[in-house]
Formats: structure tokens, sequence, C-alpha cells
């Protein structure tokens, strides 16, 4: 028996040959085969030359078992992977290429990385689970709705103590804006508003959790917070949100930072709050440009505030004192002693965001000094001096028994 050459084709190959051999058997002209394949007349007419030339293989991919343009040199595969265990254990397939890209100049797709990582057990191949809810629409206009919340992580890495990152991620376009804090409160929730307000305007609207930083706990429904008051203040509506889900945007920010950010500061060796704030204003353009969305509406619909607007005036902390009589007041424990002349019966504490303290009566800023006790009453004994007193000349004291008894003796014996 004869050796055959077998010849490798695909479906559509086979198709071709079929409607090129009617072709040149006539069956068909050159025009309906040029429909039947989706292909102009001039390209047929190339493939009945290449079959009369080299038959059935003239008409197969000449590219197939030759190694594509695109292939990677074989030394990059094993620098690749070194690379992956001795900095990158932990990063995923997508960050790791950035970092590839950007620090050590190697293109390499995300699933290319990911097929090798998992060829080599460096990864464990993970299933999305589908969770179906109904999703909320996202705002028209940048600035018309903030969604805020603290995310309490070791950010640091053991590099230094816990610290809370706080953030903005604006609902229409996910820009975030965020900056770190020692604790989540009321004087860092205003310190990150103040720093939003003068880059970007006053928003419309914030979106919070209930923390107590946000929500009055005062049963009294009215009530607001410190930072709900302030917000009342610049006109700003603080909405409240159930359940963590409602305001999930902020929610799945800070999943992504937590991976991301954190790998970010530990290749730089960040490790205190200061540094770390300078490095956000860096990283954070370059991240809202890569995780941004267009808006539905272009309009930004914060509110330029005028350079004259004093914001310390409105994002402090606010309490009433009453006056003693003794002209002081009393504030965490301290007291007070307000300048003379001061007729107030209430007054309001301002406790600013650099810890000063000012005391205001009617907008008014009063003059005060702060002291360790009470002053003490200064009370004048007075002395009265009583008139010696002289009785009449004919005051009984001055008549004798006889001459007070005797008349009415004579006046009794008339009687009878």
């Amino acid at each position: 028996m004869g050796h055959k050459d077998i010849i490798m084709m695909s479906i559509i190959e086979i198709e071709r040959l079929k409607v090129i051999t009617d072709v040149i058997e006539k069956k068909i002209s050159r025009k309906k085969a040029a429909v039947r394949l989706n292909l102009s007349s001039r390209q047929i007419r190339r493939l009945i030359k290449r079959f009369k030339a080299e038959g059935a293989s003239g008409l197969t991919n000449k590219h197939r078992n030759s190694v594509s343009n695109r292939k990677l040199p074989d030394e990059v595969k094993p620098k690749v992977l070194s690379l992956y265990k001795e900095k990158y254990p932990d990063f995923g397939p997508t960050f790791f290429c950035e970092k590839l890209f950007e620090l050590h100049h190697i293109t390499l797709s995300k699933e290319t990385a990911r097929k090798w990582l998992i060829e080599e057990g460096l990864l464990q191949r993970a299933r999305k689970t589908v969770i179906r809810k109904q999703l909320r629409e996202r705002k028209q206009c940048f600035g018309e709705m903030l969604q805020l919340d603290g995310s309490h992580h070791d950010w640091f890495e053991k590099r230094r103590d816990k610290a809370v990152l706080m953030a903005f991620i604006d609902d229409a376009t996910g820009m975030v804006y965020a900056l770190f804090y020692e604790y989540e409160g009321t004087i860092p929730a205003m310190d990150l508003l103040k720093q939003y307000i003068e880059e970007y305007g006053l928003p419309m609207s914030i979106y919070s959790d209930r923390h107590t930083t946000y929500k009055s706990t005062d049963k009294n429904k009215e009530a607001l917070s410190q930072f709900g008051r302030a917000l009342e203040e610049l006109g700003i509506e603080l909405i409240h949100a159930n359940t963590p889900q409602a305001k999930g945007r902020v929610e799945r920010l800070f999943g992504t930072l937590q991976d991301r950010l954190v790998k970010e500061m530990r290749l730089k060796n960040i490790s205190d709050i200061e540094t770390a704030n300078n490095f956000l204003k860096e990283y954070l353009p370059v991240f809202n440009s890569k995780f941004n969305v267009i808006p539905f509406d272009n309009t930004d619909v914060n509110i330029k505030i005028d350079k004259t607007v004093n914001l310390d005036d409105y994002l402090c902390v606010k309490q009433e004192r009453t006056v003693k009589n003794d002209n002081t007041i009393s504030y965490n424990s301290k007291l007070y002693q307000l300048e003379p002349g001061i007729r107030a019966k209430k007054v309001t504490v301002e406790e600013h965001m650099d810890d000063t303290i000012h005391i205001k009566h009617n907008g008014i800023s009063l003059k005060y000094k702060e002291i360790t006790k009470r002053p003490t009453k200064i009370t004048e004994k007075v002395i009265k001096i009583r008139k010696k007193y002289i009785p009449p000349a004919d005051h009984p004291w001055r008549k004798t028994f006889k001459e007070y008894f005797q008349p009415k003796l004579y006046n009794m014996a008339d009687e009878k």
C-alpha cells in the first residue's frame, strides 16, 4: 500500500474545497461562489489558482503549525514566575500584570498570567457566586450624591497600629476621595469633608450608615449629630442607609483598596499616616482614571464657595452653655471666665478641628480666659450703729409710781 499524505482541514476549509471544485467543474459561477464563501470575486480567482498549483493543500491556512508572531520569548515565563514568588505572592493576576508593566517593563495579559500561575500551583481557580439583586441606578451628575464610610483595617500590615481609611465615592462617576485617620469620628469626618469642599465644592447630599458619628443616638427623631448639624448648616442633605448593601459602592471600594492600596504601600514601605496621606494624593488620580465611569450628565453640581467663607465656623463641635452669676461657664471639665460686661444667659462653645475653643453669643466671638477655680464672692459686712433711744419727758419710764398710778386711782373713785 502506497504512502498517502493526510491533509488536516477545518470545516470551513472543506466547504471552500467543495465550492472551488464546483467552480472548476463549471457547476456554479464565480459570482455565486463568492456569495457562498462570503468572499470577493478576486479572492475566488486566487483560490482557484492556488488549487490548480498545489491541490487541496493550497486551500488550507498557511499559518497552521507555525509559531505565532505574538509568542513571548521562552525566558519570559520563568522570569515572571520568579518575580511573583519573590515580590508579589498575594497579588491577583490583573494587579500583578500592572506591576509587571510599571516596574519591570514586561507586557503580559492577565489571562496568560492567570494560566501560568494556576499551572504552577501558585493560584487557585476561583468560582464567582452569582448574586441576583436589583441594582439602584447611579445618580445623574457629579456631586449629586457622595457615599461616605470608614474602613477599619490593618492598612500598614503591622508596620504601625491599625488606622481608619475614610472615603467619599461619587455615586455618578465613581470618583474616590479618601484620607487616613487614627479613628472614625466627628472631627475626622469633618476634616475629610472640609478638604473635599475646598477642592470640589459643596455636594448636594451624603449617603452614610447609622454610625454614631453620622446619626444621633438621641431618642428624639429630630435630634442631629454634630456632623448632621454641620451638614444642615451647609445645606447638604444627609441620608442614612438601613443596610450595608444599600451603600454597596463604597463597600466594594474598600474591598478593592484593601487588596491594591495595602500592597502599593508595602512596595513603598509606607508606615505612618502622614506619608500615607501624601501618597494618596498621587495614587488616587491614577486609581480614578482606571475605575471612573462616564456619568449620564456631565454637569458638575458641586457648589463652589467663596474663599472668604470660613468653613471652620460650620465644621466644628458646637454646644450651648449657661453663663453663671460669676460670668463663668464650664466645658469639658474646664472653667472659662468671660470678659466683664457680658449680659448673656446662654453662649455657644465651638471646638474647632485645630483643638481651639471659641465662645460666641449671637454669632459674635467673646473674649475669655481659662481659670482653675471659680472666683470667690467678696461680701462686705455692714455694721449697723443703733441710735441711743432717749424717751420723751411724758414717757411712763420717767414717772414715779405715784405719778403714774395716782390719776388712775382717782378716776376709779369717781366712777364709783
